[in-house]
């Protein structure tokens, strides 16, 4: 399984909710140490440093990281928000989020892993509380949970990214019927 983060949700929120892969199959963790954590705070543009973390920052990422993926998941069902998910993003919402600064060379962000999670959560109140709902749909490809924000006109996109799912399912059903396909003789 490739360990680089990858950013294809449309939205920092649903990036972070797709940080725990696979959730119907294999599941495969992201977040195992603090550093792969922060390297997620960093690699996301969130923030440009932040102070090394602990393995409280990652079980409080997780944490806050599962609560966005029910939130995310009760709002694209229609359901009514799960009370524990939702006071979960919003405790770590309510705590002090990133700040930039505006330095001689430019802008900078420097963060606690705290201040990261309680930013990615106030994204996740503001993506859930938006006009992006209606937009949020799930990969069309059964192994991946991944769900994204389709712009696509006619809202037509099926997959999170061409690269991680898109081109993987296309192949198969080209192989698939390759493989169906009835040989042609030449004569």
């Amino acid at each position: 399984m490739n360990l680089d983060h990858v950013f294809v949700c449309g939205h920092p929120a649903l990036d972070f909710a797709a940080t725990l892969r696979a959730r119907r199959s294999t599941r495969f963790e992201m977040f195992v140490t603090p550093e792969r954590l922060n390297a997620w705070y960093l690699e996301s543009g969130l923030v440009d440093t932040i102070t090394p973390g602990g393995d409280d920052d990652v079980r409080e990422a997780i944490a806050v990281r599962e609560a966005i993926y029910r939130l995310v998941t009760d709002r694209r069902l229609g359901e009514g928000f799960d009370p524990q998910a939702l006071d979960a993003v919003n405790a770590a919402a309510r705590k002090t989020p990133v700040t930039p600064q505006l330095t001689a060379s430019g802008r900078l962000t420097e963060a606690t892993p705290e201040q990261a999670l309680a930013t990615v959560a106030r994204q996740a109140v503001e993506l859930l509380s938006g006009p992006d709902v209606p937009l949020m749909k799930e990969c069309g490809n059964p192994e991946c949970t991944r769900v994204y924000i389709d712009r696509s006109r006619g809202m037509r996109r099926q997959w999170c990214g061409m690269e991680s799912c898109g081109n993987k399912i296309k192949a198969a059903a080209y192989r698939a019927r390759k493989k169906s396909a009835p040989a042609v003789t030449a004569r």
